[in-house]
């Protein structure tokens, strides 16, 4: 039995003894003698009530309503009806209608004549009756229910008038409890009750759920680049080798697009509609010095990095006539890799870029310095490299203290005009594509890429997070 359970127990026997002739105690007495919460009373009142320890009593009592904001105003301003018989009562007991105001000959003179306080004659209203305004029936209970917010259950037929004038809100009967204790009750209380849990007691192991932690991994990059500004850009996984390749200035017959690297699907992919087909083609064909193919640019592929949605929002920007952004994808890519301890066939990416004519190099370095000082590296260096579609490239490395060493995390640079140009019409365009898994394996002591994704639960519960 819960402990809110045996105080109040102990509580209605304690009221009983203290007062013999009476049976039932309401709730707020309990909660009192209890110094239990009201709510933790109700709530323990009903497992007790289960188990036919005490018996709950209900009874209807006030109705609980208030003022709407034309009662209110009402009451500030006075009915219409007695404002009516006022104007009457100042103009000598007779008035023409054309000195009512509107809502005096809308609702007032109908309630007026209804309460037999006036008359129209000759064209002219009469004031009939004068009326005692001090004791007027509905301005006296609107006062009490402002002050209230309840009206007694004799008082419903009057404010019910109130209601269908829309003065007061739908009175609502309030009912109120009380408990009495049983026999049952009695006999549990006599057979002496555990006052407390055993807190120390073994207990099976609970596993609670929580994120994957390469999800995990993945929401906390995302915060980090919406913390810095970005907007988050997404696209398909199934995508046209125009924007996975040749957008970004691979020409057509680079070894990477072929099987070994690439998984192609059947069928094809329609190219975009607009000049940049255009573009892209010239800017193939005037530097590589070949003829460019565009049923090649058709072929439909699961992407093998995110930088096709980057390329895919350099064009939507041109069109769209933006003079900056900056963008981050995160995502899942498709490599036909040979599946090992440190490779997969499927894994993430994370992608970004920045459009700004007045872009340097040093903005890209400090935006990198940033992203992974808030992943929790506090040394990063950048090493020069290559990259088919970045000029100048660097590769990012930061210190392991773990492990005592600099290891590489992504690669970095900015955009060749030849994939500026053709997709913005501006350049530079700053860009990035690191990785999610390798920081997860190398700060967490991971030695196999696959312990990632193998959905072993034992794995998965004992694994804790620490980059």
């Amino acid at each position: 039995m819960h402990e809110h359970e045996i105080l109040i127990l102990n509580a209605l026997d304690s009221l009983s003894k203290g007062s013999p002739h009476v049976s039932e105690f309401k709730l707020e007495t309990i909660s009192e003698r209890s110094s239990l919460p009201l709510d933790s009373v109700r709530k323990a009142a009903g497992l007790l009530a289960d188990r036919h320890y005490v018996n709950v009593h209900e009874r209807l009592g006030a109705y609980h309503t208030s003022p709407s904001a034309e009662g209110s105003r009402f009451l500030k301003d006075g009915f219409p009806e007695e404002r009516l018989v006022k104007k009457l009562e100042e103009k000598g007991g007779h008035a023409a209608m054309s000195e009512l105001d509107d809502e005096e000959k809308r609702v007032g003179l109908g309630w007026a004549k209804k309460n037999g306080w006036v008359e129209l004659s000759g064209g002219e209203l009469h004031l009939k009756e004068k009326p005692v305004l001090a004791s007027y029936v509905q301005r006296n209970l609107l006062q009490k229910i402002s002050t209230s917010n309840s009206v007694a259950a004799s008082e419903l037929d009057a404010a019910k008038l109130l209601l269908s004038r829309s003065l007061i809100s739908e009175p609502k009967p309030e009912k109120s409890h009380s408990l009495a204790i049983t026999k049952a009750g009695l006999d549990a209380l006599g057979a002496g009750l555990r006052p407390s849990y055993n807190l120390t007691a073994p207990t099976s192991r609970a596993y609670p759920a929580k994120l994957h932690p390469v999800q995990r991994s993945a929401d906390r990059i995302r915060q980090i680049f919406f913390e810095l500004g970005f907007e988050e850009i997404r696209g398909s996984a199934v995508e046209s080798a125009f924007w996975n390749f040749d957008a970004l200035f691979q020409p057509q017959d680079h070894p990477a697009r072929e099987l070994a690297d690439t998984f192609y699907l059947e069928g094809e992919e329609p190219l975009p509609k607009g000049e940049v087909v255009e573009r892209v083609k010239k800017a193939h064909q005037q530097n590589w010095k070949y003829k460019w193919d565009e049923a090649f640019a058709r072929k439909r592929v699961l992407r093998t990095h995110t930088t096709a949605v980057s390329a895919r929002y350099l064009d939507k920007s041109m069109r769209e006539k933006r003079e900056s952004a900056k963008y981050f994808c995160v995502g899942r890519v498709y490599r036909n890799e040979v599946v090992d301890f440190k490779h997969l066939a499927e894994f993430y990416q994370i992608d970004g870029i920045v459009l700004w004519e007045k872009a340097t190099f040093a903005d890209l370095l400090g935006l990198l310095r940033e992203f992974y000082r808030k992943l929790g590296f506090e040394k990063i260096r950048f090493r020069p490299s290559y990259f088919p579609y970045t000029e100048p490239s660097l590769e990012v490395e930061v210190y392991f203290e773990q492990k005592k060493a600099w290891l590489e995390l992504g690669g970095a640079g900015i955009f060749r005009p030849e994939v500026c140009l053709p997709l913005w019409g501006k350049y530079p365009v700053l860009a990035w594509g690191l990785s999610l898994e390798r920081p997860i394996m190398l700060a967490n002591d991971v030695e196999d890429i696959r312990s990632l994704y193998r959905n072993d639960m034992g794995w998965l519960r004992d694994f804790k997070l620490k980059q």
